[in-house]
């Protein structure tokens, strides 16, 4: 860490296990790391998702055209439907904890419904970032910039952890989603 660099922490908890990670993103063209930190910034908002499966952050063709982007190469990426060629593009995304970073070539594609922006493993590997589950809870907690290597095989047990007692909530396709988006869970990560 850089001396007078500021810790940034972002937070996700939900009531509930989640089965997807999913934040507030924003997206603007390219930027170099002076324009980046002379903001204030206004990006446009988009829905994110978190995937540590994937090696590089894309976008959809809503982001391409609302930020009007202009792709800077071409390259072939393997996806779940197999391997495909696809334009990339420079963006500078805005985490929701006042993060903004920097040259990111992100590709373009089909990412579903409820997704904009997946956020992968080039932009979670800037800092640190753990994902728990206790007590029928999910946590997601990421810290801008990398502090400390995070291993809870190393840590200290004080008691032997209890079972948990409560049983994981069934969720019926027209409740709310758990995820706190407003939408009924069958029309958003029932789907």
């Amino acid at each position: 860490m850089k001396p007078g660099q500021e810790i940034r922490v972002l937070t996700l908890e939900s009531e509930g296990i989640l089965r997807e990670l999913r934040t507030p993103v924003g997206i603007s063209e390219w930027m170099s790391k002076e324009e980046v930190e002379a903001g204030p910034l206004n990006p446009k908002k988009f829905r994110g998702i978190w995937d540590t499966g994937a090696s590089s952050s894309a976008i959809n063709h809503r982001v391409v055209e609302e930020c009007e982007l202009h792709p800077i190469s071409r390259v072939k990426v393997q996806t779940a439907d197999g391997e495909r060629e696809s334009e990339v593009y420079g963006i500078t995304i805005y985490l929701p904890n006042e993060v903004a970073i920097g040259y990111i070539k992100a590709t373009c594609g089909d990412l579903g419904t409820n997704t904009d922006v997946l956020i992968g493993m080039d932009v979670i590997t800037v800092g640190d970032f753990a994902v728990t589950n206790a007590d029928g809870k999910t946590f997601m907690s990421f810290r801008f910039p990398a502090l400390e290597h995070i291993d809870f095989g190393k840590q200290k047990r004080t008691k032997p952890p209890k079972p948990s007692s409560q049983p994981v909530p069934k969720i019926g396709r027209n409740d709310p989603c758990p995820c706190g988006s407003g939408k009924k869970y069958k029309r958003c990560h029932g789907a």
